[in-house]
């Protein structure tokens, strides 16, 4: 796959949630609590979407490039969107960002883009599984409980379009005018969680309990991102170190990053943890605004 360890120890954090899920899920099966395979649909999405995000799923250079965007110069390729390559080449040019507000800022570009490919994905399935549906010749109740998990998937799909439209005009507006001083939250995944937070059913003090989570959850973010880029220097001092022949020096360096690639991991998976965590609850409140 030719992956950073940085992308490696993602990949690992992502298939460790992956099988807890499934496992999960394999326990719901057992006990009959998933008769209409929504869940075993929903696990499948993920898991096509890392397939995705990795390059794993037999598409040449599907995968997502590492933040060495300002060192190569070829970030505009892999945006996949002409709106998205116009805003980030309008940002580098216009002064506005030091270098490590455009890290940033292309975090929140790479983010959308995930995104993006996250609802491809879902709408991939809800028009196979409308497909199915439609050649259908003689109604029933399993057809009727298969019209509810598509009711499901729409509503899906409205919020994953909601978010994605939202996080447009944000990335629209910071790449015209620059990074507000004042601004709440700085990690893309936490600015959608609350932005879609207001837009929630919750009372203020809910609200208010969500907010100082969020800061949390933030602080763990960083946190992880931290350990990412020590991971990479390691990564990069190890190679250094192999060339010289200097077996005590290598194998210092070795446990070092041993050590690192196993934080960067376990950080990696109680970050995305608790991202489903926080999404979830979310997904929750929009949903009682419909009803």
């Amino acid at each position: 796959l030719h992956l950073s360890a940085v992308k490696l120890a993602e990949l690992h954090s992502d298939l460790k949630l992956q099988e807890k899920d499934e496992l999960s899920w394999k326990k719901l099966k057992a006990e009959g609590l998933d008769e209409d395979g929504e869940k075993e649909a929903k696990l499948r999405r993920n898991l096509n979407v890392i397939m995705t995000k990795y390059g794993m799923n037999g598409k040449k250079d599907s995968q997502l490039v590492d933040t060495n965007y300002i060192k190569d110069g070829t970030e505009s390729d892999i945006l996949d969107d002409p709106r998205l390559e116009k805003l980030w080449s309008k940002a580098k040019t216009s002064g506005k960002f030091s270098d490590e507000e455009l890290d940033k800022l292309w975090r929140e570009f790479k983010h959308h883009k995930e995104k993006i490919h996250e609802y491809n994905i879902l709408l991939e399935t809800v028009s196979r599984t409308e497909d199915i549906h439609k050649n259908v010749i003689n109604p029933s109740e399993e057809n009727l409980v298969k019209e509810e998990i598509l009711h499901n998937k729409h509503r899906e799909l409205k919020d994953k379009l909601r978010s994605i439209n939202q996080g447009f005009e944000r990335l629209r507006k910071v790449s015209h005018q620059g990074y507000d001083a004042t601004s709440e939250f700085e990690e893309p995944r936490v600015i959608d969680l609350w932005d879609m937070a207001k837009s929630a059913n919750f009372t203020e003090k809910e609200l208010e309990s969500f907010r100082e989570e969020l800061k949390h959850f933030e602080a763990k973010i960083e946190k992880h991102h931290h350990y990412q880029k020590q991971l990479e220097i390691s990564h990069q001092k190890l190679k250094h170190v192999e060339g010289t022949g200097d077996k005590e020096h290598l194998n210092r360096n070795k446990e070092k990053y041993a050590m690192l690639e196993e934080k960067t991991k376990e950080l990696g998976y109680k970050v995305k943890k608790h991202l489903q965590d926080l999404s979830s609850r979310i997904s929750q409140g929009l949903q009682h605004n419909e009803l």
